[in-house]
């Protein structure tokens, strides 16, 4: 059936759907050219109706065991064509009946190309998906009332709801869970530490009397209001143990050492962004799902960037003697081979110096 996307600017583009639907959300695009399950299963896409830049999307096929997290958390997906046939060895069924499956929303056949550009043009804008209305007025004022709502905290539907261990070896490591990822979580047990698994509003004292040698903040949502509350308990955690924040989970030990954020046009979200290491002289590639970035002129002096941006010389790594922390603006990723991100050991090494 008929469907379309309005922007709240007014811009619209029409694209096919194969059930009913009227959902707003906020619009971001991925550059990834593979991805899509972990895309959508990411909870840091939560709400968000996500557009993929690669025009032919779902040649691969699904596997569940590929799922980031136990469910989709996107509100649609955007995509100019999805693939009639898929083909890998692991794959067991397509895009479309995983999304039947997990009951989400694609809308397809849309110009997501013309759609890109003016994203690229406007920086980040809200939408709506509707295959009932297509009064583009009437649908912009939707958006707009919307958008007075209250907003809502989505961390308690995200986080684990009480503490969930994960043994391993004698040491502990303590995460706190504001939308871990099953890719990040494989690596972290290969650490030869337990894990404890917490609800991202779990007490500093709380954390403490487990007595962990490190805590990892986790990956989320950036926009969340639920922050506030992490932001708050962190503060009393600075200097007290090792710490490691994983993109917004870098972002929130920025704030609660003092730091601010600043909105980015576009941000970063795709698989390819290049990042060099101060003490380097050799570049790294990148996957990143970011909106934000980190105000460095607000950084504490005790704070140093150990890595930037390539593209726009943004800090994509923090580090503190005095906070004992280790920020990461990208996703440590595997490298591959069931093999650890370096940066998993340098925390480790943190810890073993504590």
């Amino acid at each position: 059936m008929k469907a379309i996307l309005v922007l709240e600017d007014g811009n619209y583009f029409f694209g096919e759907a194969k059930s009913k639907i009227e959902t707003v959300g906020e619009l971001v695009f991925n550059t990834g050219v593979v991805g899509y399950q972990e895309f959508i299963t990411d909870p840091a896409n939560a709400d968000k109706i996500l557009v993929l830049t690669y025009p032919l999307i779902g040649n691969y096929g699904c596997n569940d065991k590929f799922n980031e997290s136990s469910r989709v958390w996107v509100k649609a997906l955007v995509i100019k064509e999805l693939s009639r046939i898929y083909s890998n060895w692991q794959a067991n069924l397509s895009l479309e009946e995983f999304a039947k499956r997990n009951k989400f929303f694609i809308l397809t056949s849309v110009d997501t190309r013309s759609l890109i550009v003016h994203l690229r043009e406007k920086g980040t804008l809200w939408g709506i998906i509707s295959t009932d209305s297509f009064n583009k007025k009437y649908l912009v004022s939707k958006i707009k009332e919307f958008r007075k709502k209250p907003k809502r905290s989505i961390l308690p539907e995200i986080s684990v709801k009480k503490p969930k261990i994960i043994k391993g070896g004698s040491g502990k490591i303590a995460i706190l869970d504001l939308g871990i990822t099953n890719g990040i979580l494989n690596q972290l047990k290969k650490l030869g530490f337990s894990l404890v698994i917490l609800p991202f509003d779990t007490k500093p004292q709380e954390i403490l009397k487990l007595k962990p040698q490190g805590l990892i903040i986790s990956s989320g949502p950036e926009e969340d209001i639920g922050l506030e509350k992490v932001i708050e308990n962190l503060k009393s955690l600075l200097g007290k143990i090792p710490l490691m924040g994983i993109s917004t989970g870098c972002q929130v030990l920025a704030r609660a050492s003092g730091a601010k954020l600043l909105r980015m046009k576009l941000g970063h979200h795709g698989l390819n962004y290049p990042i060099k290491r101060i003490d380097s002289l050799k570049g790294e590639i990148t996957t990143q799902n970011h909106s934000y970035t980190i105000d460095k002129d607000s950084l504490d002096k005790d704070i140093k960037i150990t890595a930037f941006n390539l593209n726009d010389n943004t800090a994509e790594e923090i580090e503190s003697k005095k906070y004992k922390f280790i920020g990461v603006q990208y996703l440590p990723l595997s490298p591959g081979f069931e093999e650890t991100h370096p940066v998993f050991e340098r925390f480790v090494k943190e810890i073993e110096r504590s």
